[in-house]
């Protein structure tokens, strides 16, 4: 059994156990969070796909830890012109286990 999900933008395809890596979500860690964007569901080998989501299904992730990604480097740059202008970003994100998928 999987589930296509939607949560900050992004889809996944989860299945019970998985452990993923999502946008930040604001839950503590060991929190519940219940997941209603359900894009197909395929259980028993029938697939369920959702116009555009699948009435009635859920999936519970459980919040195990936040964080930030590693560093990426903007660097902005013309030539001639003495412009440049370096930043960094870190992008925060929350690792989220796979409980349960209901449909």
């Amino acid at each position: 059994m999987y589930a296509l999900i939607e949560t900050g933008g992004k889809q996944f395809k989860v299945q019970e156990g998985d452990t993923l890596y999502v946008e930040l979500l604001h839950s503590e860690p060991g929190q519940i969070v219940e997941i209603s964007n359900v894009l197909a569901v395929e259980k028993d080998g029938q697939l369920k796909v959702g116009m555009p989501t699948v009435d009635g299904a859920r999936v519970m992730l459980k919040v195990v830890r936040h964080g930030k990604g590693s560093k990426i480097i903007i660097f902005k740059y013309k030539a001639k012109k003495n412009y440049r202008r370096k930043t960094g970003h870190r992008q925060p994100f929350t690792q989220v286990t796979v409980e349960k998928i209901e449909a």
